[in-house]
């Protein structure tokens, strides 16, 4: 047997490099089933990012739907979501280059079927009855003004009719099964979908307009997610109400709850279309939801309400999509990377449709996720997933404990996933630990979790991520000198109030973050434009609020090192938010990188900026933590640096 090699932490060589999770790893988006064909999307980096539609027959043939230049992807909302539908085989989609709608038959070249103007469309359904798409629209046609969005019907031939509108955001039209009436959600500013929706129903009458309306479950104070509608026309939907996000049912003037569990069986809609269950007949749902960060696979009686676990090895489903005898769905474990999965519902068999990556790696180069809990601020509880260094090949000298990287999410309503992801494993293969922090206001603990930040934003995420990496510190695990904090968007924030605000991270990475929380209320997308109403107060008349949890206006207090990331034609935190802050530690001569990325958005999606974003990353913390590199890495240029 062969002793593993004795190097520092950070220093291991590992076989999860950057080309094999650039080149080799698609991401898998939405699903939709067309009779015994099933259609998903894959956003592919190796092709500057591209998204395109990939169809598998009955025959388990594979192939591309989507021909060059066209690139799947809908901006409404600026996140984007459901951006195609398939009828009978032909299939309608958004483009991203011109956010037109197109129409495709099979093995034709896709036309458009919406005129060339600045308006989007997404959450698009089929109304066979009327031969006409009902979806999202997003209306920018004027500048200088909020997008204006409605429910619209489209004509295949290019005309338009508003169906519903006055509401800041519309979302999830769903028509029932003999098309003679619609359910769709809206809500209104300052809320975000999570904190209330209404959910509304109304009659199709024969022209095509909409009459009979009315609000039949939701309101500011209650989360309304997902409609459907079953094949004997009752309405189904997922409210908070409770406290969790659980089953309904609303039939004859009457609604009734299916479950009652402190679980999930609903998520953020930060991404429209976003699905938990689904139909597989009228009287059976198959669902998904969530308890102390794990998803679960259940199938739903809805007769009985008895709700009945399908055993699955993932830790992680989404995207759930049924027909009869079938459930279609992404899934992912601590050892799978995501993929489009087949449950045979008769014989419970699981078939692989689609992996993320083709690449298999030795369990001995993986580190699996430790689920914790910690004290953190007021004696509250928070959690977090930690994983350790693991390497079969190397161990690090007896005396020394390895850094730490705390992860923040986005959102901030996201929440740490356990599934395997080859970029934590990047760094847990190369000796550093990875501290994955669900913090107050997170999905996945209920309502009353997720509020914990309201008004508390830059303080109580900022505090569960400190007493996480204390909490690490104070059992022995990892190196109190040598802790990183790094997160994107929202995170981001998180990230540069921890540095700014605390002193216990060393080194931090921001990806696309806020810091001038003010320019932020000010410039940013009408999605997210009030946003901070909720999070830290109105604007302008809470305004020194705004400037006291900018960090920004406090660079004076800061003292240690930052990488900055930033896709130049992001429109949800504008690139000026991260030059400033770049700017401010040039002056305060502190070390600081920036990288700026063209072409990319919120988020990078080229194989070649996520390659290099994460080797700069890593050779930042290298030169400050001083440990050296296993394989030669591109320098970058760290400005104020004394080495």
């Amino acid at each position: 047997m062969i002793q593993p090699k004795i190097a520092s932490y950070g220093s291991w060589k590992s076989p999860i490099t950057t080309d094999l999770i650039t080149a080799r790893t698609i991401g898998l988006g939405q699903i939709a089933l067309d009779g015994e064909d099933i259609y998903w999307s894959e956003l592919r980096p190796s092709e500057q990012g591209k998204t395109v539609i990939v169809k598998q027959n009955v025959n388990h043939q594979i192939q591309d739907i989507t021909p060059i230049p066209f690139n799947v992807r809908t901006r409404v909302h600026e996140y984007g979501g459901n951006c195609f539908l398939v009828v009978d085989g032909t299939v309608y989609f958004s483009n991203f280059a011109d956010q037109r709608l197109y129409r495709q038959e099979m093995n034709t070249e896709p036309q458009a079927i919406t005129p060339e103007t600045a308006v989007r469309y997404a959450d698009g359904i089929f109304d066979r009855q009327r031969h006409q798409i009902i979806c999202v629209s997003e209306d920018h046609t004027i500048a200088g003004r909020e997008p204006i969005n409605t429910l619209v019907s489209l004509g295949l031939e290019g005309d338009s009719r508003t169906l519903v509108s006055g509401n800041d955001f519309y979302a999830s039209p769903r028509l029932s099964p003999d098309g003679s009436r619609l359910a769709w959600l809206v809500w209104n500013h300052p809320n975000m979908p999570w904190d209330g929706t209404q959910l509304w129903v109304g009659e199709l009458l024969a022209d095509g307009s909409l009459g009979n309306t009315q609000q039949i479950a939701g309101d500011v104070n209650e989360s309304i997610f997902q409609p459907e509608w079953s094949s004997d026309g009752k309405v189904y939907f997922v409210s908070d109400r409770s406290g969790w996000w659980n089953l309904y049912r609303w039939q004859d003037g009457n609604i009734e709850a299916l479950t009652q569990m402190e679980a999930e069986f609903g998520c953020p809609l930060w991404v429209l279309g976003a699905s938990t269950y689904s139909f597989e007949s009228a009287n059976r749902i198959i669902c998904t939801y969530s308890q102390q960060g794990i998803w679960y696979l259940a199938s739903l009686d809805t007769t009985t309400n008895q709700l009945k676990l399908l055993p699955t090895p993932y830790t992680e489903i989404s995207g759930v999509k049924a027909t009869t005898g079938k459930v279609v769905f992404r899934a992912s474990s601590p050892t799978e990377l995501t993929a489009i999965v087949q449950l045979d519902l008769a014989t419970e068999k699981l078939e692989v449709l689609r992996r993320s990556s083709d690449v298999t790696i030795d369990p001995g180069y993986l580190s699996l996720p430790q689920p914790i809990e910690y004290p953190t601020a007021d004696g509250q509880t928070a959690y977090a997933i930690f994983y350790p260094p693991q390497n079969r090949d190397y161990t690090a000298p007896e005396t020394e404990k390895p850094p730490v990287i705390v992860k923040s999410h986005g959102g901030p309503t996201a929440a740490a996933s356990s599934d395997l992801s080859f970029e934590i494993q990047y760094w847990t293969s190369r000796g550093i630990a990875v501290l994955d922090v669900n913090y107050g206001g997170s999905t996945g603990y209920g309502r009353e979790y997720r509020q914990r930040l309201d008004g508390q934003w830059g303080i109580v995420d900022v505090d569960d991520c400190v007493f996480a990496a204390l909490y690490l510190v104070n059992q022995g695990i990892v190196d109190g000198e040598r802790l990183a904090i790094s997160g994107g968007s929202a995170g981001g924030y998180t990230t540069l109030c921890a540095l700014t605000f605390r002193n216990t991270f060393k080194v931090g990475a921001c990806y696309y973050g806020v810091s001038d929380l003010e320019a932020l209320a000010q410039d940013t997308h009408k999605f997210e434009s009030r946003y901070l109403e909720r999070l830290i107060g109105a604007y302008p008349q809470q305004r020194q609020i705004y400037q006291q949890r900018s960090p920004i206006n406090h660079t004076d207090r800061l003292a240690c090192p930052i990488i900055f990331f930033q896709g130049l034609e992001d429109k949800v935190v504008p690139p000026n938010q991260t030059q400033a802050m770049v700017k401010a530690l040039q002056i305060k001569g502190l070390p600081v990188a920036y990288i700026p990325f063209e072409g990319e958005q919120h988020g990078f999606r080229k194989a070649e900026n996520i390659k290099k974003s994460l080797e700069a990353e890593l050779y930042f913390y290298s030169r400050i933590f001083s440990f050296e590199l296993s394989e030669p890495i591109e320098p970058i240029i760290i400005e104020n640096t004394p080495f």
